[in-house]
């Protein structure tokens, strides 16, 4: 596969637009029509079965006027020379090189921020299937109520994505990578095998040198930060994720005094997140006047650690349990909207003797892992992405990345496109575009752009089922849940084996 090369874009980003100052060169900007048109011939040679149909079908998302509904809405569209008939057997019968296309996108230039640092956040959203029982692979997916304490599981498929971030307030990201999470998969084993293939393909492409600050990995709560950052320790990576507000760490082991017996601690004292009285104080503490948030003040706590024990994901490991440390803050902010007594957030940074510099950077790109949740709004509201009532998960596996090969025209058409704005709505710059005002324009420069799919051939629709028949062969139902369990200790191992 001959995959066109494009240098690594200088913080002068036109994939976001904006010009941040004292960034460091790295080279030319490529031209945005060149790559976009590189990447639709690259998207169309990672089509191997069903080609013309699934490209057409990426287009019909593109091109149609308002949110995607359904399926068989995008057959009417002019960009969609095809039936609704071809469009189910390209998603039941197509094929995507999923592997080609993941080495397509880490080779497209990367948002970076202002002091040249990439920034990737990962997060899980989940396919919805509640009514879905012939559907294999489904598991119980968390989802968030409308009252206080609402939360509810929901049978579905959840994805895993990966994407890189971009300074400033934007509703932008570029998707690297998603991947479903199946019933006996472990999800810290998956993400971490996710991020690494990740971070060894944006190397492999030259996004990142020797010399280059480290990449910086956010995530949210629900991850086990600190076994992803022992996992991913030989990567040239920081792992910053943010923590419960009922944690409990421990501070570096006291120094030994001369003379002393016994055997040495191997944990300092208690740290509880949700008792003040167990918080020395810190090594830094900054305050930082926001326009949104009001005045946030972050203070750091350096080489707090977790207290690990062999059980669940540690139940393997051979040898001592290791000493995990990292840098611990506390960000208070004024005020959040519709919060008047916002809570403090608590994140964890796998890297130690941090300056008060850091602590600023780090919770900043925090902030900037929300902007992922504007692209899953997208997804699913606008493009249509758990839309269709797919039965095999290696169909809904298809139709996700056609969806972020979707989102990616998008994005590389930003500088391209014209505002046809609404009249009641306000003008924006063209480097502030909204996806979805992007969206409205591709129609126009789709006709620009290389078309690769050949025309449809002439055919008559097959007979169908005979009228009055019934099905013989009714589909078989699935249960929904894991079917691996993990022992949560020695001992119900030995119980379980013995």
């Amino acid at each position: 596969m001959k995959i066109k090369a494009v240098a690594v874009a200088t913080i002068l980003d036109y994939l976001g637009g904006l010009v941040l100052p004292g960034a460091p060169s790295r080279g030319p900007v490529a031209d945005p029509a060149a790559v976009l048109a590189g990447f639709r011939r690259d998207v169309y040679q990672c089509l191997i079965r069903r080609a013309d149909v699934l490209f057409e079908l990426t287009d019909a998302v593109l091109c149609k006027d308002g949110p995607v509904h359904n399926l068989a809405d995008l057959t009417l569209t002019p960009e969609r020379r095809r039936g609704h008939g071809a469009l189910y057997d390209g998603l039941n019968s197509g094929r995507v090189d999923i592997a080609r296309l993941r080495v397509v996108l880490s080779g497209l230039p990367l948002p970076r921020m202002p002091d040249g640092r990439i920034v990737l956040a990962v997060d899980v959203s989940n396919w919805l299937r509640p009514d879905a029982s012939t559907s294999p692979d489904r598991l119980f997916c968390h989802t968030y109520g409308r009252g206080k304490g609402q939360a509810q599981m929901i049978p579905g498929w959840p994805y895993s994505f990966v994407a890189a971030l971009e300074s400033g307030r934007t509703s932008w990201t570029q998707v690297l990578d998603a991947q479903r999470l199946g019933p006996a998969d472990d999800a810290t084993a998956v993400t971490a095998a996710q991020l690494r293939e990740v971070v060894n393909r944006l190397i492999a492409a030259g996004h990142w040198h020797p010399g280059d600050p480290r990449i910086l990995i956010v995530t949210d709560t629900g991850y086990d930060i600190t076994r992803l950052a022992f996992v991913l320790a030989d990567l040239p990576v920081q792992l910053l994720g943010r923590l419960r507000a009922d944690r409990v760490l421990r501070l570096p082991k006291p120094p030994r005094h001369p003379g002393a017996t016994g055997r040495p601690p191997k944990h300092g004292p208690e740290f509880r997140l949700d008792t003040p009285d167990t918080w020395p104080a810190p090594q830094h503490h900054t305050t930082t006047a926001t326009s949104r948030y009001g005045t946030a003040e972050a203070a750091s706590w350096d080489r707090l650690h977790p207290r690990l024990t062999r059980r669940t994901c540690w139940i393997d490991h051979a040898g001592d349990l290791p000493v995990i440390e990292g840098t611990l803050i506390r960000l208070q902010v004024e005020h959040l909207p519709g919060e008047r007594d916002p809570k403090p957030v608590w994140l964890w940074c796998s890297a130690v003797g941090a300056s008060a510099a850091d602590v600023d950077r780090w919770w900043q790109s925090f902030l900037r892992r929300f902007d992922l949740e504007h692209t899953f709004r997208l997804f699913k509201q606008t493009l249509g992405w758990t839309r269709p009532k797919i039965r095999t998960p290696q169909a809904a596996d298809r139709w996700t990345w056609l969806i972020i090969a979707a989102y990616t025209q998008l994005r590389l058409a930003r500088p391209l496109v014209a505002d046809l704005r609404r009249p009641w709505e306000k003008p924006a710059a063209p480097d502030r575009l909204t996806p979805a005002r992007v969206r409205r324009g591709f129609r126009n420069l789709r006709p620009k752009t290389p078309l690769p799919a050949s025309a449809p051939k002439p055919a008559r629709p097959g007979p169908g089922r005979p009228p009055g028949s019934r099905n013989r062969r009714p589909a078989p139902r699935h249960d929904v849940g894991k079917t691996a369990k993990r022992d949560p200790s020695i001992t119900a191992r030995k119980q379980h084996t013995g």
